[in-house]
């Protein structure tokens, strides 16, 4: 059998006496999975919560492999509406263990699904017709019955925890991901934990990430100094995937040893999460115009990729002053969303940093301009979770004109109008009426689109001035002259002869 290329997958642990760190947690684990020998426990899933690679879904499976049974896994990045759900996972966790053989001491399966905070939308139910028409669904018929997106994935999620016969383990890097953006994600909450049991993974020590340096190496065959694995460990912040990757890095070169100088060689040319506040972070990174500085303050802060690439996003229109560098920058954040993407749909754990990245020369080196003077970022008005009456109505009505979700919206398009309509943002003008009022917004809703403060004089002002042209412009309909026809003029044959009384727009 040929070796396995990708070492994290070739040095993965099968047992859990391979494992190293989160030792109480894996008891947790370990404890719950023994309850399910004897029946059937109060809860019967649990959520592992925590950075990626540290080790959720490893020690799950090694666990489970120990206690010799079966595991059926899941990426929720993959199979995301209730049909993909119900086909993977929830009809072997509601029936007897796929692998039952009458002949052998009765075994479990392990429900295992990653990713879970993929799962967006909210928690509205899908019919179990359709479902069932989405589940038989084929592709060479001309009804198109498949269920698009994240439809009914929290709901059948939820069903499957409420019905499993068998253990189910879910696992995610950012819990807020699985209850939602929206204001409701309280109750969404409670009804997730109602049913399950809430793990929190820590990221690996360093005497974890030393025995597994050690152990990778001699697995291969590769001497190595005691110096060098130091140097390694203390620039890694407890990333066990990342570790055995950059190991399989620096090894690459088919070298049979490897000394501190190789690992420092390694550390300078891609130093990562050294913590730095993202205010200050964030204005040290615009007065940056060398792409290896804008790389290194990238990673180092203290965002997770997706909220950096949100922050750089909502700053770029109000801190660069050419439309030219704004275009430069929305391509390299577009390319940064791309790299998170690789992330769940390749597994490719190192998208994770190139994100970071190529995001912070999104707000760097695309400017030709130096900021000179005091920066001061703000804060995203999208990312917040409370907000005006006003701005929900805005949302809504942008929901229910583009019909996207409210999440869409408030993620994605509302950032976009806001920009267009920000006093702060060199694209901005808000004494430029024509969205608003063609999307059939009030003017308090043009205001908060604005991000103005509905107290202001100026702001009163522009309400007020923005209600007078659109009750103007509906009051005086747009005057259509008629052309003056010809007493002599013919009509072509098959022409009906117009009424006199109707006025058309040609």
């Amino acid at each position: 059998m040929a070796k396995i290329s990708d070492w994290t997958e070739r040095h993965r642990p099968s047992s859990e006496s391979h494992l190293e760190g989160n030792e109480s947690q894996r008891q947790k684990i370990r404890k719950w999975l023994d309850d399910w020998k004897n029946g059937t426990p109060k809860n019967k899933a649990i959520l592992l919560v925590g950075p990626p690679g540290v080790g959720k879904t490893t020690v799950a499976r090694a666990i489970a492999q120990d206690m010799g049974w079966n595991v059926i896994e899941l990426n929720a990045s993959d199979a995301r509406n209730a049909a993909s759900i119900r086909k993977a996972a929830t009809k072997g966790a509601t029936h007897r263990s796929l692998f039952y053989d009458p002949n052998e001491e009765a075994k479990r399966t392990l429900i295992l699904i990653d990713e879970v905070d993929h799962l967006s939308g909210g928690l509205r139910t899908v019919s179990e017709n359709r479902i069932n028409k989405a589940i038989n669904f084929n592709p060479e018929s001309n009804e198109n019955h498949n269920l698009s997106g994240d439809t009914g994935g929290k709901a059948e999620l939820l069903n499957l925890l409420k019905n499993t016969k068998q253990p189910v383990i879910l696992a995610c890097n950012e819990v807020m991901g699985l209850w939602g953006k929206s204001s409701n994600w309280r109750s969404t909450r409670e009804r997730f934990q109602r049913l399950l049991v809430t793990i929190n993974f820590e990221r690996a020590s360093k005497e974890a990430l030393r025995n597994i340096a050690r152990r990778v190496l001699k697995s291969e065959g590769i001497s190595y100094d005691v110096e060098a694995i130091e140097l390694l460990v203390n620039s890694n912040p407890g990333d066990l995937r990342a570790l055995v990757r950059d190991l399989q890095v620096i090894c690459s070169s088919n070298t049979k040893s490897i000394n501190a100088d190789l690992v420092n060689d390694f550390i300078n040319s891609g130093e990562r999460d050294v913590s730095i506040e993202v205010f200050p972070g964030l204005a040290q990174l615009y007065k940056t115009n060398q792409a290896i500085d804008a790389i290194k303050l990238g990673v180092s802060i203290d965002k997770s990729p997706s909220d950096l690439l949100n922050w750089i996003h909502w700053n770029n229109p109000s801190i660069f002053t050419s439309k030219v560098a704004i275009n430069r920058g929305n391509k390299a954040l577009c390319t940064s969303s791309k790299m998170l993407m690789a992330m769940y749909e390749n597994t490719a754990h190192r998208s994770w940093y190139w994100s970071s990245q190529i995001s912070g020369l999104a707000a760097s080196v695309v400017n030709q301009q130096t900021n000179q003077g005091k920066l001061y970022p703000g804060y995203p008005n999208f990312l917040r979770r409370s907000g005006s009456t006003t701005r929900t109505s805005v949302i809504s009505r942008l929901a229910e004109i583009s019909g996207s979700s409210k999440s869409t919206v408030r993620d994605e398009l509302l950032p976009i109008l806001s920009t267009l309509h920000s006093e702060t943002s060199a694209l901005g003008n808000i004494d430029d009426f024509s969205i608003s009022m063609s999307l059939g917004l009030t003017g308090d809703e043009h205001a908060a689109l604005c991000g103005l403060t509905k107290s202001r004089k100026s702001t009163k002002e522009l309400v007020a001035r923005y209600n007078l042209i659109e009750s103007q412009r509906v009051i005086s309909p747009p005057i259509m002259v008629e052309a003056e026809e010809p007493e002599n003029a013919t009509l072509e044959k098959g022409e009906e002869k117009p009424n006199k009384g109707q006025r058309t727009l040609f």
